[in-house]
């Protein structure tokens, strides 16, 4: 059976700058790109905000240089997806699209989280033409326009309030007469002026063609329908972390994201790392993403010499 000395499940920011650093130390990492090769950036037409870039970048083309970075250093880059891990045994035992197995001395995990959405036709064609799941990434393209938030928790209201800086007016669609959010948040957005909280409302139809031009919402008591003439259309629903294939054998928070030590990317168990959105629900930056993965290269790598030095 292959073994491996650094195996990298993932391959955005997370992923690609471990592969960068751990093949630049010379351990020949190998990489697998999963089910969705260059991660969620690979959805995104235009980046901004990551440093180096600007003129910024479209997300396809900054994954493309990653990867192009990464296989410079001769990381091994594989397509497939890892459909199974065995942590309890070393060196630890992976399975890639249910049949083909290695062996890893060290793991780093960048699966990623990806956004949870409503399932409306119109918000899929319309992703990235005006529907977003991020407003830090995002936002900046609506200045002065109004735009619309789908979400009542602690990520809407944070979406809501960070575009409100930015935008002319933001509606907030709520299916329940009250917010999930925490104390602070709720009373941040509903002292926001241009925040507008639409009570008891859903989504119906994001109307566009090849932009959006407004969202059709519907009154879940009444029926009444309403169309807010919005340009942005932000989901903030949630974010899944993918990690099932490592649960009951990680430390992981209610949601399922991977629980590392203080100052360090080493999970519960040694020689397994964790990077990127599988572990941050806080920032999930594409810079801070890359960060994290910088640091379970150098913490796979210290840990090798580490246990070769036993």
């Amino acid at each position: 059976m292959e073994v491996v000395n650094v195996l990298i499940i993932g391959s955005g920011p997370a992923g690609y700058t471990a592969a960068i650093y751990a093949a630049r130390a010379g351990l020949k990492p190998v990489l697998y790109q999963g089910e969705q090769p260059g991660g969620q950036l690979t959805l995104t037409n235009d980046v901004e905000n990551f440093p180096g870039y600007p003129e910024g970048v479209n997300g396809q083309q900054m994954m493309m240089d990653m990867q192009n970075q990464a296989e410079r250093f001769d990381t091994d880059i594989r397509y497939g997806i890892v459909t199974a891990a065995d942590l309890s045994k070393y060196p630890f035992e992976v399975t890639v699209d249910e049949e083909e197995k290695l062996q890893a001395k060290t793991i780093v995990i960048a699966t990623g989280a990806s956004a949870k959405w409503l399932g409306l036709e119109s918000e899929k064609r319309l992703n990235n033409k005006g529907v977003s799941a991020c407003a830090v990434c995002d936002g900046f393209f609506f200045k002065g326009q109004e735009v619309a938030v789908v979400g009542g928790g602690d990520t809407a209201c944070e979406e809501a309030s960070y575009l409100s800086k930015l935008c002319s007016k933001v509606h907030m669609i709520v299916r329940r007469d009250v917010l999930r959010a925490s104390k602070i948040m709720q009373q941040r957005v509903m002292s926001t002026p241009n925040i507008e909280i639409h009570w008891h409302t859903e989504t119906d139809e994001i109307l566009g063609e090849d932009e959006v031009e407004g969202v059709r919402v519907f009154n879940n008591q009444t029926g009444e329908k309403t169309v807010l003439p919005v340009k942005g259309f932000f989901v903030a629903i949630g974010h899944k972390p993918n990690t099932d294939i490592f649960k009951g054998q990680l430390d992981m928070d209610d949601m399922g994201y991977i629980i590392t030590k203080p100052d360090s990317s080493k999970t519960n168990i040694e020689g397994v790392f964790a990077a990127g959105d599988a572990r941050d629900k806080v920032y999930r930056q594409a810079i801070t993403a890359a960060g994290t993965g910088c640091m379970a290269a150098l913490d796979a790598e210290r840990w090798l010499a580490e246990k070769d030095f036993e």
